[in-house]
């Protein structure tokens, strides 16, 4: 079972901390827990459901809140409070952040969309 040893939010830089345990540690930004919540509002109830997050650049963590001993709950500024996170959630998406950040803006591209709040994308036929 995974473990938490140390969870630090750095206002700042938009950016959660963390420590396990078993000595991984790393650093996840609120944009990517925010575009992976594990929340039904955002993977939907089954495959082929899931809702691409857009506009959450900016986006940042207001609150953290004790999930049992195997979770937290984030709570972000644009309102979402839905996900809980465990921490072996939390260990996979630090493990595959890079994969994980690459899928997601390639769906933003592919959806003609913008990680941006005030950016519209628009796409022009000849």
């Amino acid at each position: 079972m995974t473990e938490i040893a140390h969870i630090h939010y750095s206002r700042s830089r938009r950016v959660l901390a963390l420590k396990f345990v078993d000595g991984t540690e790393g650093e996840l930004s609120a944009e990517l827990l925010r575009v992976y919540s594990p929340s039904a509002e955002v993977r939907g109830h089954g495959p082929g459901q899931e809702v691409l997050q857009v506009g959450k650049k900016n986006v940042a963590i207001v609150d953290i809140r004790q999930a049992g001993h195997y979770a937290v709950q984030l709570v972000f500024d644009d309102g979402h409070d839905s996900g809980i996170y465990t921490w072996d959630y939390l260990k996979d998406l630090l493990h595959h952040r890079e994969s994980h950040w690459q899928r997601y803006l390639q769906q933003l591209a592919g959806a003609g969309k913008s990680r941006d709040p005030d950016t519209q994308v628009l796409h022009f036929q000849p």
